[in-house]
């Protein structure tokens, strides 16, 4: 019998599902034609992304979370080892992606909820009031993932990364001096970062003059605001957009918002934006009717994982964030961060279902 709450999430992520499927095929079309010489080039791969979802949301709904907790530093091995492997020739692909046949896997995506289970499972245990056995494990820990993403270049999904384990430390007790003090000492590690890539000092240029920088490292930023602003209340109509005939780069992925405001209009995004919030909303309340530390860990972080990946998109989307490329929950492109998504899903609805038994 499926719970009251646990009702709620599914519809909401069965719904965010459904128009993620919707969305992707029609902002991918053109460029499915051009590479697959079929209109559902895209979708067919998403959707075998969405199989794997439900595969991981099943896991993680009915088998107890707390073994998975258990599980993970070794699903933390399988991240690194992933993350290794994106560096061999032939079998990593673009320095993110390992290729398996016809998959193209993300090995940092499914490392979230690996960490995510680290840090909960860790954190259930003791609060981390001392920093030097508190505190500063989880940051040599992230400082591993670092040079990982460092090298990839991934410095969006480190930013994720980064983000929830400072949360999840900052939920279970750390001090706030503490936190203060590790995000202070990273900053020369940012601006180090922005003066190894001059591409990421461009995208902050252009973040904070875009329209001058709208042929080089703005043009992504500056098609994107094009096309939510053409969009107007009502959209162009379903399949309609201008901009996903190659105006506009990764259309399909991590600029698919800006898609859904010129086809649906300003009405049609609040509604992605309203079914993102409400489900980060849902997690809270779940995290806060678990019956343990371990289950509120849980659901408070797969909710912030979903809601803060969600907000540095669509801020990236309307020009309020420099470019982060980190896709949209459930609506973006991109098979890895779809099962991933779903899997954060099948978290809260785990805790969910222990709360209301």
């Amino acid at each position: 019998m499926v719970g009251k709450l646990e009702g709620r999430v599914l519809l909401v992520a069965f719904s965010l599902l459904v128009l993620g499927l919707v969305f992707v095929y029609s902002a991918s079309f053109p460029l499915a034609m051009r590479l697959f010489h079929e209109e559902m080039g895209f979708l067919k791969r998403q959707l075998l992304g969405a199989a794997l979802g439900v595969v991981l949301l099943l896991a993680f709904w009915h088998i107890d979370y707390r073994l998975w907790a258990r599980l993970s530093p070794l699903l933390l091995g399988f991240t690194f080892g992933g993350l290794f492997l994106t560096f061999v020739p032939r079998l990593g692909v673009g320095g993110r992606w390992i290729s398996i046949g016809p998959l193209s896997l993300q090995p940092s995506e499914f490392g979230k909820l690996a960490l995510l289970f680290f840090l909960a499972g860790t954190l259930a245990e003791r609060e981390p009031r001392d920093f030097r056995y508190g505190v500063l494990p989880y940051l040599v820990l992230l400082g591993i993932f670092g040079i990982f993403f460092l090298l990839q270049p991934d410095f969006g999904m480190f930013l994720l990364y980064g983000a929830l384990t400072f949360f999840l430390l900052w939920t279970a007790g750390a001090r706030a001096g503490h936190l203060l003090g590790a995000g202070a000492a990273g900053l020369p590690v940012l601006g180090a970062l922005l003066a190894m890539a001059p591409y990421r000092l461009g995208r902050l240029l252009a973040f904070i003059d875009p329209t001058s920088f709208r042929h080089s490292y703005g043009y992504q930023v500056y098609q994107s605001m094009l096309a939510l602003g053409s969009g107007g209340l009502w959209g162009r109509g379903l399949g309609a957009s201008r901009a996903k005939f190659f105006y506009l780069p990764s259309a399909h992925n991590d600029f698919i918002f800006a898609v859904v405001g010129e086809e649906v209009g300003l009405l049609g995004a609040l509604l992605v934006v309203l079914l993102l919030a409400a489900l980060v909303a849902l997690g809270y309340a779940v995290g806060r009717e678990a019956r343990g530390r371990l289950g509120s860990l849980l659901a408070f972080g797969a909710a912030f994982l979903l809601g803060f990946q969600a907000l540095l998109n669509l801020g990236v989307v309307v020009g309020v964030f420099p470019v982060t490329g980190l896709t949209l929950p459930f609506v973006s492109y991109g098979g890895s961060s779809l099962a991933v998504s779903l899997g954060l899903v099948g978290i809260l609805l785990g805790v969910a279902r222990e709360a209301e038994a």
